[in-house]
């Protein structure tokens, strides 16, 4: 006779066990006819799921966020299910839910094109209007695999072998179509209103090169068709501001596959992402940061002591000398415990706080790869924060402050929080978790910030916060993490002390907090973010002085040093072209400042100034320009009331 206890503390008793969707029937139609799954003591189920035991109970509907996952998770069966009717030959590996929606590996000797993208997502349409239900049923091992093998679905048969502990799995069934998955999933397709196929990829199976490369199917799907039109808009603009043409038509970087995964940084991408380190370095000044450097490769064995490599293994690169194995660094922290080590340190000491731009490398799966946006090499912003127990939600909140300071900084207003807590697989025991979750909550809620909870989403290590910031045209980056660890530093890992009052041992908490997250990857968010018009304090180069005739050389070359000497980035261009040309080609290439020289600048010792959105400043005085640039500069990316 369970109790279920709703939302909003009302109760409801039943006799005997029942499903999510029954006890929505017993709230009302409309809301039954609108559930699509049901949350039970915190943890997602399908709407046909028994409930045989007290329990709390949300229904989840297509207004929740969860429920739109869910949707789009169900899209993934259904371009199965259209696929498997258009193609019959057609085997499926894996098709998982991203953001914003999903994608199938399948192995299929016809190459799909873009004119079968738009056959398939038809099929797709016209069976999500039939409604038809999903049945779920659990099946034991040896119900899955006779299933696949009369389908001669070799990959799911594979997936079955690698899980060798389980003795049942979850079938989702969408009429003749069958998927094996954890689920949850729709009960029925008719919650499927707006999708599309976008685009086709190359992807090896596991990500592993020496397995087949399969063909990849992505699509996109919201809960309305007036949401799918609004993404498809954004994501034309998107098209226009795609880091990696920008990359190229501003001479920024390149990549290629001598070193897959890893980018190319030419003169001009140089500079930007050395302004960028360099507010960085700043702000660590300004915040009482020490920085380091940490080698690049560090023997096994630290790896083992840390935990990382037991998770993270698979991702890391490894090379052996001198019979010793070694590992290529994919995270700063254990270096920075190195060095934290050589001294003997005083509760007086703390909180102490070590930062490193720290270059790691991770062996992402070839098809994840993307641009800047997702790579093998990449730096850091990373610093490490000792402390005691009193000491972390003074250093958290300072960690705050910093992020809210350094977004705005760059340009970004728009910040959420996310709060991730322990996932299943952690060190360190539940006390601990309890302690080091709840002191993030708590400085969380003291600060009076708006902030999601992502449970089970945590680091093997500790709960962490993460910021997410809003671009120009809509899309959510995720960058800025803040992680509380109270295991690393502990005897059986990397034995960090300190001397406390009582002059005994104590270990340190850790924070581990990065503002940036990744330098090539915010890099590439700046680029598209300002779609290569960068403000001032950002651009590569500045300003330009374009002369209008070869009389003007000597004029333009000596107020290029001096302007280069007061700390500017500017360029000269002495070409024999035409000055219309000059600036047309200045303005392709988002210079902010096109200065430009004739007969009555030369002879009135001044420029004519414009500035990158077409306006003609008129003439400006060699002090006069130093302020107009000192003024934009020193906004850095905040929107002024001005702009």
């Amino acid at each position: 006779m369970p109790i279920i206890t709703l939302p909003d503390g009302s109760t409801k008793k039943f006799d005997e066990a029942v499903s999510v969707m029954q006890v929505a029937e017993s709230i009302g139609a409309g809301l039954a006819k609108a559930t699509i799954a049901g949350r039970v003591n915190g943890k997602l189920v399908d709407a046909c799921d028994l409930i045989a035991e007290d329990a709390t109970l949300e229904i989840v509907t297509m207004r929740d966020e969860e429920g739109v996952h869910i949707m789009r998770h169900s899209c993934a069966h259904l371009l199965g299910h259209a696929l498997k009717q258009l193609y019959p030959d057609v085997k499926m590996a894996i098709g998982p839910v991203i953001d914003n929606g999903f994608y199938y590996d399948i192995d299929l000797e016809h190459k799909i094109t873009p004119d079968d993208l738009k056959k398939i997502e038809k099929r797709m349409l016209s069976l999500a209007k039939t409604k038809y239900p999903v049945i779920k049923k659990m099946l034991s091992r040896d119900e899955a695999n006779a299933i696949f093998s009369e389908r001669g679905e070799s990959y799911k048969l594979e997936l079955i072998r690698d899980l060798p502990d389980e003795t049942e799995f979850g079938f989702y069934f969408h009429e003749e179509y069958v998927d094996m998955c954890v689920g949850p999933h729709l009960p029925n397709m008719g919650f499927v209103k707006a999708l599309k196929l976008t685009h086709i990829a190359g992807a090896y199976w596991r990500g592993n090169s020496d397995n087949k490369m399969l063909q990849r199917l992505y699509g996109v799907a919201f809960e309305s068709k007036p949401a799918l039109k609004e993404y498809l808009l954004m994501m034309e603009e998107a098209e226009k501001r795609d880091h990696r043409k920008l990359g190229k038509t501003l001479d920024l970087f390149h990549l290629e596959e001598v070193s897959p995964g890893m980018a190319f940084w030419h003169p001009k991408g140089t500079t930007l992402y050395r302004v960028v380190e360099e507010y960085m370095r700043g702000q660590l000044v300004a915040n009482d940061y020490e920085e380091i450097r940490t080698p690049l490769i560090m023997d096994r064995s630290l790896w083992e002591k840390s935990g990382h490599w037991d998770k993270f293994k698979d991702n890391m690169f490894t090379t052996e000398t001198d019979n010793r194995d070694y590992a290529v660094k994919p995270m700063n922290c254990p270096g920075h415990i190195q060095v934290y080590n050589r001294h003997l340190h005083s509760y007086r000491d703390l909180p102490i706080r070590i930062a490193e731009f720290g270059t790691v490398h991770r062996n992402e799966p070839s098809g994840t790869l993307h641009g800047l946006m997702r790579v093998r090499s990449f730096t850091q912003d990373d610093a490490h924060i000792f402390c005691t127990e009193a000491q972390i939600k003074e250093e958290v909140q300072a960690c705050i402050d910093l992020v809210f300071e350094t977004y705005a900084d760059f340009g970004f207003d728009n910040i959420a929080i996310k709060f991730s807590t322990r996932p299943e697989q952690r060190v360190g025991s539940d006390d601990v978790w309890d302690l080091a979750e709840k002191a993030l909550e708590e400085t969380l809620k003291e600060a009076e910030l708006d902030y999601k909870l992502q449970p089970g989403e945590g680091a093997f290590y500790g709960p962490k916060i993460e910021f997410q910031l809003k671009d120009c045209i809509g899309r959510v980056w995720q960058c800025g993490t803040i992680q509380l660890d109270f295991s690393m530093t502990q005897a059986e890992r990397l034995n960090a002390v300190y001397v406390g009052q009582d002059n005994e041992k104590h270990h340190p908490v850790m924070i581990h907090r990065a503002i940036l997250g990744s330098l090539e990857r915010f890099v590439g968010i700046l680029i598209e973010h300002y779609e290569g018009k960068f403000p001032a304090w950002l651009a590569p180069t500045q300003c330009v002085i374009a002369s209008i005739s070869d009389v003007h050389g000597e004029y333009v070359t000596k107020m290029t040093k001096k302007l280069k000497k007061h700390g500017f980035r500017v360029e000269s261009d002495l070409r024999n072209e035409k000055v219309g040309f000059k600036i047309r080609e200045h303005t392709m290439q988002r210079v902010p400042y096109i200065l430009v020289v004739g007969d009555q600048e030369m002879e009135n010792g001044t420029v004519n100034v414009r500035a990158r959105g077409g306006n003609n400043l008129g003439s400006y005085t060699y002090s006069e320009l130093v302020d107009l640039l000192n003024n934009d500069i020193s906004k850095l990316g905040r929107v002024t009331d001005e702009d």
